[in-house]
């Protein structure tokens, strides 16, 4: 038998550490004047930046952020819109030593601080659009050194210590910057949303970074030179690793301040945009925009949507726009999606309605993940791939997280037998495709019957005028529990209380016929996930009231 390893060891000079930096040094020295940035907001700013340029700009900011004392494993947290200058800090803040951490944009200022305070940030490069809360970080955090970011569309006041273009002005050496030593170095810190308790830091590592980045050019199919449209948050899980992505495509980042219908589909047109991800609220924003800027649409436009299970009625509006969405799956621990619904070419015989319902599957593992499973709660027993039994959905692979900063016990929790438990109930069908059928915490147990509320909520999707929903589970004497569905409909739309509840009786049994139905607004997190623990706590008090409540139709 031949030994392989006599005298073979790992050589230094082929070894080099698996990490994304690697791809904007190829992409600016060998497409150097292809378009990296484009920012155009249709009134105030309009910006077109090269990769040369964005690459020698990522480098000033790295010598830059060198020159303020930050050092390896030191903490830079940025809280920003879809700017330039986010797409920027994914590259510029590694290439410092530093680990890049994206604040969330909807924070409240206990969350912040709760972030800053435990992520121990030296430097906060904050966007005007946050100015207000530029004076409570100073004089809570004294040595942060605070940078502010801002562009023509915001006209505020200085606050910091300087500006994110003096930042840069301020470097005087392009190769003060630095590559990983090791690829399980971290590059990133993102925190969970916290809902349902203290925010979770959670750390990725530069091999993890890399791969999810190439999962995702893998699993879409991505050709050179895409079109990308930022409407997903950047902060989110890193932008689920485009950034990364879409530099080793040498593509154009279309950045994108705020989220608008009107905006979104002219941009698209404008720019030929091949390439967009977001939660099925933004995907639900384009279906119902003005016909004149969706008729002006006459390319082939690619979507994933992920972040909440989306409807089969949305999957449906967006193929008859000619839109091809393909639903992918993931967590913050696990740098965004690692799962993907993988079309199968006999699809294409379905009708749309019968493509939705496979294509609103979570699916199966991404190009690079290693593992996608459903197992009986509380074991490593696998349950029947029959679409019936409910299981946990698990993962294990090189995309998951690193760890939780400064939780060993949560850490080796998460761990515990080699699998990521992600919280989420789901089954297995027979063709090895799975689907989420809720949240752990939000399946609704009525009378001893599980009651899945994604399932409830596809049933009310269905009716044209409900813009929005979400159910949840209400206190019952006699029941437990029992499902109560939030609504909001369509303006101008008119809906009545005994519709929904015969609408549902058509479709669902009985018992999982939501009890309730309030009209009201759906609040959401940044990136589109229903709050559900907020309207849990509201069905407890207003269940008993909603038959009276007018329906809203904002």
């Amino acid at each position: 038998m031949t030994d392989f390893h006599t005298g073979l060891g790992k050589n230094p000079a082929n070894y080099q550490p698996l990490t994304p930096i690697d791809f904007i040094i190829r992409t600016a020295y060998t497409y150097p004047t292809q378009t990296a940035i484009i920012y155009d907001d249709l009134e105030t700013n309009h910006l077109t930046q090269t990769w040369q340029q964005t690459f020698i700009r990522c480098r000033q900011l790295a010598d830059g952020l060198r020159k303020l004392g930050i050092d390896k494993n030191d903490t830079v947290a940025v809280m920003m819109p879809n700017t330039p200058a986010m797409v920027e800090s994914a590259f510029g803040v590694p290439m410092s030593g530093a680990v890049l951490c994206t604040l969330n944009t909807r924070l409240d200022i206990n969350a912040l601080t709760f972030c800053l305070q435990h992520s121990e940030a030296k430097v906060l490069i904050l966007d005007s659009e946050f100015s207000a809360l530029a004076e409570i970080i100073d004089e809570t955090f004294p040595k942060l050194i605070v940078i502010h970011a801002t562009d023509s569309a915001v006209d505020v006041e200085r606050f910091g210590q300087l500006s994110y273009e003096e930042l840069l002005a301020s470097s005087d050496c392009l190769d003060n910057w630095e590559m990983p030593a090791d690829e399980w170095d971290a590059i990133a810190l993102n925190y969970t949303s916290g809902t349902t308790g203290t925010p979770k830091g959670v750390v990725y590592h530069h091999r993890g970074a890399t791969l999810n980045a190439v999962s995702n050019i893998l699993d879409w199919d991505m050709p050179k030179h895409p079109t990308y449209l930022w409407t997903l948050p950047l902060f989110h899980c890193n932008g689920w690793c485009f950034p990364w992505a879409i530099a080793e495509r040498a593509g154009v980042n279309v950045c994108l301040r705020k989220m608008d219908a009107d905006l979104i589909l002219q941009l698209i047109a404008k720019y030929e945009v091949s390439h967009y991800c977001s939660a099925p609220v933004v995907h639900n924003m384009i279906a119902n925009g003005k016909a004149e800027y969706k008729a002006a649409i006459t390319h082939a436009v690619k979507g994933w949507v992920a972040g909440a299970p989306p409807s089969e009625t949305m999957l449906a509006q967006m193929e008859e726009m000619g839109f091809d969405i393909t639903h992918v799956y993931g967590l913050t621990e696990a740098y965004g999606p690692v799962t993907v619904c993988a079309e199968q070419p006999e699809w294409a015989d379905l009708n749309i309605v019968e493509r939705a319902q496979k294509k609103s599957r979570q699916g199966v593992p991404s190009h690079l993940m290693n593992g996608f499973e459903v197992f009986k709660q509380g074991s490593t027993e696998l349950v029947k791939a029959d679409g019936e039994e409910i299981g946990e959905l698990a993962l294990r692979g090189n995309m998951i997280m690193k760890g939780y900063l400064k939780s060993r016990k949560a850490t080796e929790a998460a761990f515990a037998d080699g699998w990521f438990r992600t919280g989420d109930l789901g089954v297995k069908y027979p063709d090895g495709y799975i689907k989420i059928m809720d949240r752990l915490k939000d399946i609704i147990i009525s009378g001893g019957e599980n009651i899945s509320s994604i399932e409830v909520e596809n049933v009310l999707y269905k009716m044209p005028e409900i813009l929005s929903c979400a159910v949840v589970a209400a206190p019952n004497d006699k029941w437990g529990e029992v499902p109560v569905a939030f609504i909001l409909i369509y303006k101008g739309s008119v809906l009545q209380r005994n519709q929904v509840i015969e609408h549902c009786k058509q479709h669902l049994a009985g018992f999982q016929v939501p009890k309730h139905i309030i009209f009201a607004e759906i609040p959401k997190t940044s990136t589109g996930k229903v709050q559900k623990f907020e309207l849990r706590q509201a069905a407890k008090s207003l269940a008993h009231e909603s038959s009276k409540v007018t329906p809203s139709n904002k």
